[in-house]
């Protein structure tokens, strides 16, 4: 039956970003409702970002595009061009292969519940951090530095 119980799909939560950019996204939990139902194409998690926290370091992807569409609560989006406050019913996406890097924020003193929609392509997507001295490359394990140091696992 394609239909999702929402609560018997499992907690996750967790970061594998290197010390010391991961702190801060630490506290989130998520349910991984694409895997849920077997879905290959696009993943699609519902997210819980606890106040104070950041759904990830600012980055954008060469070969995912990304969607978050805002439930409960309040984030602020930081994009290359500044913060944008997105509250219930708001919606942001971004296209694979465009520089704008980018990150949710729970500056509130609440929670704040999203949907998290994206391509799945770990095999062909290479991932940048404009902020901080951090890539991803496709087929490679972990974190590295700019100049291709990998960041200690």
């Amino acid at each position: 039956m394609p239909k999702i119980d929402i609560h018997a799909v499992p907690l996750s939560s967790g970061c594998n970003y290197p010390s010391p950019f991961a702190e801060i996204c630490l506290g989130a939990t998520w349910r991984k409702l694409g895997d849920a139902v077997g879905l290959d194409d696009f993943g699609v998690n519902l997210v819980r970002l606890p106040p104070g926290k950041w759904s990830s370091q600012r980055h954008w992807h060469t070969q995912e595009d990304e969607l978050v569409f805002v439930l409960e609560g309040e984030v602020v989006l930081v994009e290359d061009d500044g913060d944008h406050v997105l509250r219930p019913g708001d919606c942001a996406a971004w296209k694979a292969g465009v520089a704008n890097g980018h990150c949710l924020q729970n500056r509130s003193g609440a929670d704040a519940v999203y949907l998290e929609v994206g391509s799945r392509r770990p095999a062909t997507d290479a991932c940048d951090y404009p902020d901080i001295d951090m890539v991803a490359r496709p087929g490679e394990v972990g974190y590295r530095h700019r100049d291709g140091t990998p960041y200690p696992e």
